[in-house]
């Protein structure tokens, strides 16, 4: 932790170009609220202070944001009225009384920031002769972006918001991010000099730029345009989740795990991957993940907060929701692994297999066309296609018990609760309605009649119904 240094990071805008209900630094990105992103970088700095700015929909965002922190020493202010990012700045301040060092501002819609490029600038503001360091880019299009305006020797000298400038000040390709390194003491100053005598009527952080200027030097970092871009929209949104998506499998690969197709690889920030391990097209890892080594999981599979044990092979189109998977399983394809689903070493769950808070011990396999629901199995068994716990009596869930070893013919329907001995046989095609000792076999369907000949006077009863054919009409 850098005792010099904290941080403010503003999230109390509306975000109405959203169009949604939610306010805008909650929006996910890679399963993480937007202001995640940048509260993170802010930790990772090593600020000794973090203070979040919120307003609109303010319980909401401290309860989500907090939640995500609990280790951290994250604080919240409010922002009562929008009067813009001066204001939002300034109602940090109680927050900070006894803070004496570096303030970085960031803000919670600018998810793309680096944590090579927030060093340099707080490099640069301890290596500077002034009160505040600024980050500044160069977009393709500088439309709506205040200009950076420099005087002789290219020396800072202000910001300027684009309502405000000159056409000739327009023409000025380096804009401000709106990203600052500032000391404390000179920004509070700074910030009670500010008038709202601009074409908004607003409190503008970025004046405080031209009193670093008369102070003394301010310094200047560039970034990329791609980094320092913000979120108005859900299509820019969508296109900041692209960026980090990509740095994220970047890092996964780097870290030992292949992904056959990176661009349709969906992996959420949290996720964990041992080394070795190979993701098909299409995967999706979502949540709190922890998947481990030498792990395959095919094309189209989707995991939410389920966690995976080594030399498991997860097989296409498979879906597993808070599952935990043992080692050197089986699963899939087009299994299905609901909550509370626990599956333990070498196990195989094979296609159209779904399960629910159902524990399958070491060894166990249920390799087709089965529902296995709040149902502890044994070690060592076989569960037959086409079984099915039935384990809801129309008001109360039920469990079903088997022993170790036990063999479940197809077909079979298991009426919890009950229970199946160590090493019992169940034959295909029953329905269980009792407990069967260990050993035993089970059996519970109709005896088998044949009826010889049946089929051929069938059809002469048949034949003898058909109406006979009408004779067709002449045209």
């Amino acid at each position: 932790m850098n005792p010099s240094l904290a941080a403010v990071v503003l999230c109390a805008g509306k975000g109405t170009r959203m169009k949604s209900e939610q306010a805008k630094v909650l929006h996910p990105l890679l399963g993480r609220p937007m202001a995640w992103h940048v509260l993170s970088r802010a930790f990772e700095l090593g600020a000794q202070q973090v203070v979040a700015v919120v307003g609109h929909q303010a319980e909401e965002v401290k309860a989500s944001l907090a939640a995500l922190f609990p280790q951290h020493p994250l604080s919240f202010a409010i922002q009562a009225q929008q009067r813009g990012t001066g204001d939002a700045v300034s109602s940090a301040r109680g927050a900070l009384t006894s803070f004496h060092g570096a303030v970085l501002i960031l803000y919670g819609d600018v998810p793309l920031l680096s944590l090579e490029t927030l060093q340099r600038l707080v490099h640069a503001y301890k290596s500077s002769k002034g009160p505040l360091a600024m980050i500044s880019t160069r977009p393709p299009n500088p439309t709506g972006y205040g200009r950076v305006l420099r005087g002789p020797g290219h020396v800072v000298q202000g910001v300027v918001e684009e309502k405000d400038a000159s056409l000739e000040q327009r023409s000025i390709p380096e804009v401000n991010a709106g990203l600052y390194c500032v000391e404390a003491k000179f920004l509070w100053g700074a910030l009670e000099k500010l008038t709202p005598a601009n074409a908004q009527g607003e409190l503008y952080l970025t004046d405080i730029v031209a009193q670093a200027a008369r102070a003394g030097e301010v310094t200047v970092v560039e970034a990329g345009h791609v980094e320092t871009a913000g979120v108005n929209d859900r299509a820019e949104l969508a296109e900041r989740a692209e960026v980090l998506r990509a740095r994220l499998n970047q890092r996964h690969m780097r870290a030992g795990v292949t992904l056959l197709h990176p661009a349709t690889t969906f992996i959420d920030e949290g996720v964990e991957i041992g080394p070795d391990t190979t993701l098909g097209p299409n995967v999706s890892l979502q949540g709190e993940c922890e998947i481990g080594s030498g792990v395959t999981i095919g094309q189209g599979s989707v995991l939410t907060h389920s966690t995976v044990g080594d030399g498991t092979e997860v097989k296409p189109y498979s879906v597993l929701e808070d599952a935990v998977v043992g080692p050197n399983c089986h699963v899939g394809p087009f299994a299905r692994l609901r909550p509370g689903t626990r599956l333990d070493e070498r196990v195989h769950v094979g296609n159209f297999v779904e399960t629910k808070k159902a524990h399958l011990k070491r060894g166990t396999k249920a390799s087709h066309l089965s529902y296995l629901g709040d149902a502890e199995i044994g070690a060592g068994c076989n569960i037959g296609a086409g079984t099915i716990t039935c384990n809801y009596d129309g008001v109360n869930k039920h469990v079903t018990t088997l022993g170790d070893g036990v063999f479940i013919g197809s077909d079979t329907q298991l009426v919890a609760p009950v229970k199946v001995g160590d090493g019992a046989f169940v034959a295909a095609g029953s329905t269980i309605v009792e407990d069967v000792p260990p050993g035993a076999l089970a059996l519970s369907r109709a005896q088998q009649v044949n009826k010889e000949g049946w089929a051929e006077r069938q059809k002469k009863v048949l034949d003898g119904m058909k109406q006979p054919e009408k004779p067709k009409q002449p045209k």
